[in-house]
């Protein structure tokens, strides 16, 4: 009975030190296997410009579904859809340029780190190449930005970027990091609007102008020196004011929209308070641009015409006119926002 124990014993010992080498064999090859992605993610941001990595359904089963979390690394993908690209009011192509930038910015501030560069990866995943793995995610609206990190196991349960951030551009983005994977990002470095030689080739042109341009101003013979310039310049500034063109190019708002139940009809005037179309600002500028010359014509030159009856009869011309061109104003105020405008008596009539 002893020897049989002993040998009983020996038995599971050659077991147990079987299964501990094949566990650290596993062991081993998940932490190679883990290595190597991270590897081939450093090769595959290294041969792109712009240190984003592109992806599709075959790349995002092979770094992340078909790996065992913890990895080694994070993924930060950007949602792309080339055919959204006209729509101004996504600002998809502004927002892919700004997350290039980011990238840059992460790679060359980390340059002297490949630790902390081997633990985040910044990819794109286009809609039309990648339909699967945006139902992985679950993203139905753009722009749309995901941080895929080491422990996440489900792609749905991945961390989202606000998207109210997205207003900040490169900046909110580089937040955004930095709080999730307490990785620095760094100072971004934006691109110059002139290169150097531009710079040099327009330094050249001005001095080469400069003489020729003095003549003329000490001539009197400019532009600058014509009232009828100041008065079209005046005007001009005023429409602009007051068509709201600033707000326009700020928000990029567009000029008109597509009626969604009828392609083939445009939208120039939208309802409601939270937008306003480029068109509709144009609309109510050239409105009070109309109000604005009539009372300059009543005050400046009107008051030179000798004939009365002449005076009156322009003068009430231009107050109904007025009158329909504010009542204008404020009918499509009112249709717009449900605001509406009441005139009252004063109380010392009543």
């Amino acid at each position: 009975m002893a020897t049989i124990s002993g040998v009983t014993l020996l038995r599971r010992l050659l077991l147990a030190a079987a299964a501990a080498l094949l566990l650290l064999l596993a062991t081993s090859a998940a932490a190679d296997s883990d290595s190597d992605r991270a590897s081939e993610l450093l090769a595959l941001q290294s041969r792109s410009k712009s240190g984003v990595i592109h992806l599709d359904d075959h790349s995002i089963s092979r770094f992340l579904t078909s790996t065992k979390p913890p990895r080694s690394y994070s993924l930060l993908v950007f949602f792309d859809a080339t055919q959204l690209h006209d729509k101004s009011e996504l600002h998809l192509p502004e927002l892919r340029r700004e997350f290039s930038l980011v990238a840059a910015a992460f790679a060359a501030n980390n340059a002297g780190d490949p630790a902390s560069r081997s633990k985040l990866f910044f990819c794109d995943l286009e809609f039309k190449e990648s339909q699967s793995s945006f139902a992985q995610f679950g993203v139905n609206s753009l722009p749309h930005i995901r941080l895929v990190g080491p422990e996440v196991r489900s792609l749905k349960d991945s961390e989202q970027m606000d998207q109210g951030d997205f207003s900040r551009m490169a900046e909110s983005m580089a937040e955004f990091i930095e709080s999730r994977t307490r990785l620095r990002v760094g100072p971004i470095a934006r691109p110059p609007m002139l290169s150097k030689m531009q710079i040099t080739i327009i330094c050249a042109l001005i001095l080469i102008w400069l003489p020729f341009a003095a003549k003329k101003v000490f001539a009197g013979e400019t532009l600058l020196h014509d009232k009828k310039v100041w008065l079209v310049g005046a005007v001009f500034v005023y429409f602009f004011s007051v068509a709201g063109t600033m707000h326009n190019i700020i928000r990029k708002m567009p000029m008109f929209l597509v009626d969604r139940n009828d392609p083939s009809k445009l939208v120039f005037f939208y309802q409601g308070s939270g937008m306003q179309l480029g068109a509709e600002g144009f609309a109510v500028g050239f409105l009070y641009t109309i109000v604005g010359l009539l009372m300059a014509l009543m005050t400046h030159l009107l008051v030179r015409v000798r004939n009365l009856n002449i005076q009156r009869l322009i003068m009430g011309s231009a107050l109904l006119v007025c009158f329909w061109a504010v009542k204008k104003v404020v009918y499509l105020d009112n249709w717009k926002t449900g605001y509406g405008i009441h005139g009252f008596w004063p109380s010392s009539w009543n």
